[in-house]
């Protein structure tokens, strides 16, 4: 039966139904505002997977006949995920994921499929509130519901779920998930908001959200409240436990008082191989064995939780010696890829990351084929994590969710200082290699991406630069750390990356993984986040402070000019004759926009010139009183046609030739040749009247010898 439920966020109505659409999924919903319109379905595995994680799923589907289009390509057929769809995946799957029961290892797979958008309401946030809905009214052992808000801020004002227009005029984009507990998850960018108005947007974003958490119990009870699952995580067997503790602890303890990543690793792994020969491989059950094997996992990753937590709450030492506050040393290059327009290496502790910069001219924009139209990217940053960065053995091959979701934060972090296009109107692509990680990579790629665009000469806004905080929080001790490691992300609370500049943050990511964190812990730790920001900036800029004077010899050098818009047909030429001529003649690549702006872009400046100047000389304009040296094209008995600019004629009359009498234009000049005339006058129709005798004194005769 069809339930449904209408509740309004910043003045839009949100509708949520069930029980019309998908009903053997094992939870459904249609979330819809105005034309827009998702379809999230549920589904979690009735047995236990073999796996020792959680296996969600998370889909996000554009289907091109949402907007009325058909898509393009060879197929016409919705291809592989794009980019923004994958990040919209990231952005379901992280509230949602801390919400199941801690243990849970049935495959679960949510899909959201958008049927209908017109653009005016941002349909991520209808994916995320159905995802919460769809499981929210399903039997899955889920403990939500969670909601989504996306957070704009025009003239100063706070704006919930705002429309494109608005958001163009924005200073801020930020993406909200939550609970009534408080946040689950943040994610957007800004133009260097400062930290108070940060929390401000925070503050608003969670309270936004309490209608949707409202309409979301409501659906549910109106639905039926079907029971949840009985769900009861494995127990591992008492002694064992006891046992491979008393075995591991001290063990565990002493590895996780070493430094340096790779013999830490190694130490830990030596504890539990020595613990699996002990109290493992003496069974003689297989069957038992295996198992046993698997709760020994379980237990030396609880002990390295534990004592990672203690060490830092109960002794306030990090993993790696550091205190709560404390940078990773910090080291800096540029300039070190000779080919590349612009290269940066950045090494924190032990991640490092390579950042490189290409420039590019409008050739080589990114085109995209989007639900909402097709669009054009002139900044591009794309992130690589190979498995050596890591010491492991892996595949090579497409990008994953990890490294497209990393990359679009540092993206963000960074497009807000890149210059305007007419300021700089080169395509702009930054590759970041991240050649070892421990901790953080995607915040070292805007630290070597900014000294890359310095070392490119691009004229940057701001010089920004990254950081990771964590928490530790148990009971009312809490830990806020600056910079943190891979483990101390791996085992503690949250995850918050936070980028900018001096004057503040250009992007943020935060993801909690308890029930809650206080407002107050977040200031905090954008606070401490801002101080150890300012402190890898300072670093950075005794390497490099400003923009090189100038691009690579390598990279194609751009001149604008502006013409004016009706002499961009003559520019161009019928079929395009006249500017693949010009392209053809001097191997300059040139852009033509409607407005008559003209880009030529080639790597040698004499090329350059010369095709401005043969451009200019289309374009140029007969002046009065200005002296040319014409063609004659034309004879008639009044006089000669002759060409002073390429497409511009004007007369020279037979009157005009000469001091004396002149009984036939052909007794003094002829088709084919070239003279001197000076432009007497331009009448308002154009016509343009030459004159070759006011050139010549009166003793110089107008007759061909």
């Amino acid at each position: 039966m069809k339930t449904t439920v209408t509740t309004s966020v910043g003045g839009k109505q949100i509708t949520i139904e069930t029980g019309r659409l998908a009903k053997q999924a094992d939870g459904s919903v249609l979330v819809s505002c105005g034309n827009n319109m998702v379809l999230v379905t549920a589904v979690s595995s009735r047995t236990e997977s073999e796996k020792d994680f959680f296996p969600l799923m998370v889909e996000y589907q554009e289907k091109f006949y949402a907007t009325g289009k058909i898509p393009g390509g060879y197929f016409k057929r919705e291809g592989k995920p794009t980019t923004n769809a994958v990040l919209t995946a990231r952005l379901i799957d992280r509230p949602i994921r801390p919400k199941f029961p801690e243990g849970y290892r049935n495959e679960t797979q949510v899909v959201a499929t958008v049927l209908s958008a017109d653009g005016s309401f941002p349909v991520e946030i209808l994916s995320s509130i159905g995802a919460s809905a769809a499981l929210h009214v399903s039997d899955i052992p889920f403990e939500g519901p969670t909601a989504a808000v996306q957070v704009g801020r025009v003239d100063g004002q706070l704006i919930a779920n705002p429309t494109p227009q608005q958001l163009e005029k924005s200073d801020m984009d930020i993406i909200v998930a939550g609970t009534r507990n408080g946040i689950l998850m943040v994610e957007g960018e800004a133009k260097f908001i400062s930290e108070a108005d940060a929390m401000a947007a925070l503050k608003f974003g969670h309270a936004s959200l309490v209608p949707l958490l409202n309409a979301q119990d409501e659906l549910r009870e109106k639905a039926g409240s079907k029971q949840k699952r009985a769900f009861t995580a494995a127990q591992i067997d008492a002694d064992f436990k006891a046992q491979a503790e008393k075995f591991l602890k001290s063990k565990i303890e002493a590895a996780l008082s070493i430094r340096e990543k790779m013999e830490r690793y190694a130490a830990a792994g030596k504890a539990a191989d020595e613990a699996m020969a002990a109290l493992v491989d003496v069974i003689t059950d297989d069957k038992l064995k295996s198992k046993r094997a698997k709760e020994l996992g379980v237990i030396v990753e609880d002990l390295k939780y534990k004592a990672a937590r203690s060490m830092i709450l109960d002794r306030a030492i990090r993993i790696d010696g550091r205190d709560m506050k404390t940078v990773r040393p910090i080291s800096c290059e540029v300039g070190m890829l000779p080919r590349a327009h612009g290269s940066g290496l950045f090494t924190r502790g032990e991640t490092q990351v390579l950042g490189t910069v290409t420039l590019g001219t409008g050739d080589d924009e990114q085109m995209i084929d989007a639900l909402l139209g097709t669009e054009k990217k002139q900044f591009m940053l794309h992130y690589n994590f190979p498995p050596f960065s890591v010491g492991e053995v892996g595949r090579f091959g497409g990008q994953g969710r990890r490294e497209i979701g990393h990359g679009n934060l540092a993206e963000r972090a960074l497009k807000a200082i890149i210059p305007t296009h007419e300021k700089f109107p080169y395509t702009i692509r930054i590759v970041s290699e991240v050649l070892e990680s421990n901790g953080s990579s995607s915040m070292g790629t805007v630290c070597s991406g900014l000294l890359a665009l310095l070392d490119a000469g691009v004229p940057v806004k701001a010089n920004v630069a990254g950081i990771a905080m964590g928490l530790i929080k148990e009971g009312d001790r809490v830990a806020v750390l600056t910079d943190i490691l891979g483990d101390e992300d791996h085992l503690g609370d949250m995850d918050f990356k936070v980028a900018g500049s001096n004057q503040g943050i250009t992007s943020l990511q935060m993801d909690i993984k308890i029930d809650s964190v206080s407002f107050q812990v977040m200031e905090t730790a954008l606070a401490q986040a801002k101080e150890g920001r300012s402190h890898i900036l300072n670093e950075m800029e005794k390497v490099m402070k400003t923009p090189r004077g100038h691009v690579s010899e390598f990279a194609p050098r751009i001149e604008t000019i502006k013409i004016h818009p009706d002499k961009i047909r003559e520019v161009i030429g019928a079929g395009g004759k006249v500017i693949r001529g010009i392209t053809e003649q001097t191997g300059v690549k040139i852009e033509i926009e409607d407005d008559g702006t003209i880009r030529i872009a080639s790597a040698d400046p004499e090329a350059t010139k010369k095709a401005i100047a043969i451009i200019n000389d289309i374009c140029a304009e007969a002046e009065v009183g200005k002296v040319y040296r014409g063609r004659i094209v034309k004879i008639t008995d009044f006089g000669a046609f002759v060409e002073i600019l390429p497409n511009t004629q004007g007369l020279l009359h037979i009157s005009e030739i000469a001091h004396e009498r002149v009984r036939a234009v052909t007794d003094v000049v002829q088709e084919g040749e070239e003279v001197d005339v000076k432009v007497l006058d331009i009448d308002r129709a154009g016509r343009i009247k030459l004159s070759r005798k006011v050139l010549l004194s009166k003793d110089q005769s107008g007759q061909i010898q």
